[in-house]
């Protein structure tokens, strides 16, 4: 059929990605160059100075648009970068609503740099979205949202809380980088824009810092773009690559990865040393039919309770296959401690509020063997 949409791994491998014109090369090269010959005054070929836009950098966001569903993709430096624009949109007066159970990064730009520019924000509960409608006030210009969250992988009805922000004329930001756009398309749910941190799943590699704002309207699109330009937090374009050749793999990755996370999840649910497991994978996840509806995977983030410091801080330092680190979404398995390490920030007394416990272990499956992941994680627990 002539005009059928094309699958996710085919958009992923060619939107963007398509041969170089010039020299059939299949994989679009790098285009390393700061600057660009003007063929006379006032005439280009489309490109005047990388910091604005580069070859490279044009592929990738046309790429990341295509499987978002959105009109553009502005790439950024970092995850952080990128959400830091989207704050840059708006202005002094303005209020955001947020979720209260964020990446600790998040309440960090919030709270301690953009208060001070005059924005107002508050936090609140989004697994219920009338927690959202509630503190929805005459001067919110958006709602922000992870889902699942991090670390305690707590779900929002995205559909829901969409057609709240369609009422009340509030954007609507979804942070996807958990799920990625093959297990989940918050823009087909509703939202207005889509942020990822590139850095996780989608290049897949630990291997190259970055951001994206995937847009539905050209105005979002305009704005973001003149924020390129203007505030420079741009992705190189040797990162954009990077990007670039990680989303051809990224089906098969995300199909691995949620397989191996549903093994894991379950494993760790009958544990006699784990004392509760946040997956949405599992029956008992308390949403774990609005998981079934929103999602098309659960995939391979997990969090775990060992019950104190002491047991986690004994089972982290045994853990062997699994790698003890910061980060999530690379092939590899990447083990972590929210409390000290990606919401340390928040304060023990801002984590207990949202209940995130010193106890908490959060794991990032990776590709490898299941059975080695398993193995590893046996003889680790069993020091606890």
């Amino acid at each position: 059929m002539p005009n059928q949409q094309p699958g996710f791994a085919t958009r992923a491998i060619h939107v963007g990605q398509e041969p170089d014109p010039q020299t059939g090369a299949v994989t679009v090269p790098i285009y390393p160059t700061s600057t660009y010959v003007q063929e006379e005054l006032g005439k280009n070929k489309g490109y005047e100075y990388s910091r604005v836009s580069n070859p490279t950098r044009s592929r990738l966001e046309q790429n990341l648009a295509a499987l978002e569903g959105g009109i553009a993709a502005p790439v950024f430096g970092s995850g952080m970068a990128a959400i830091n624009a989207i704050a840059t949109m708006y202005k002094a007066g303005d209020h955001v609503v947020c979720g209260n159970d964020l990446y600790g990064g998040v309440p960090r730009l919030f709270n301690q740099v953009l208060t001070g520019f005059g924005m107002e924000f508050t936090y609140v509960d989004t697994s219920d979205a009338g927690n959202v409608e509630r503190a929805i006030r005459k001067n919110t210009r958006m709602v922000y949202v992870e889902t699942p969250t991090n670390p305690l992988m707590s779900l929002s009805d995205i559909k829901a809380i969409s057609q709240i922000c369609r009422r009340k004329k509030v954007e609507l930001v979804v942070d996807n980088t958990f799920m990625s756009p093959y297990f989940q398309q918050p823009i087909a749910l509703g939202a207005d824009m889509v942020v990822h941190s590139t850095t996780k799943f989608l290049n897949g590699h630990s291997d190259g810092l970055g951001g994206v704002v995937v847009c539905t309207r050209p105005e979002q699109a305009e704005k973001l773009a003149f924020l390129q330009k203007a505030a420079g937090a741009i992705l190189s374009p040797f990162e954009c690559w990077l990007v670039l050749r990680g989303v051809k793999t990224l089906a098969v990755r995300m199909q691995q990865h949620d397989r191996s996370g549903r093994i894991v999840a379950d494993y760790l649910a009958k544990h006699r040393k784990v004392k509760k497991v946040f997956y949405p994978g599992l029956p008992d996840h308390p949403q774990h039919e609005l998981a079934k509806r929103q999602m098309s995977g659960f995939g391979s983030m997990i969090t775990f309770e060992t019950g104190s410091v002491s047991n986690a801080n004994k089972m982290l330092k045994k853990v062997r296959v699994c790698s003890l680190g910061e980060s999530l979404g690379g092939v590899e398995t990447l083990i972590s401690h929210p409390a000290t390490m990606t919401h340390a920030a928040l304060g023990e007394k801002g984590r207990r509020a949202i209940g995130i416990t010193d106890g908490m272990v959060r794991i990032s499956v990776g590709i490898e063997d299941v059975e080695d992941i398993l193995a590893d994680l046996d003889q680790a627990l069993a020091a606890i």
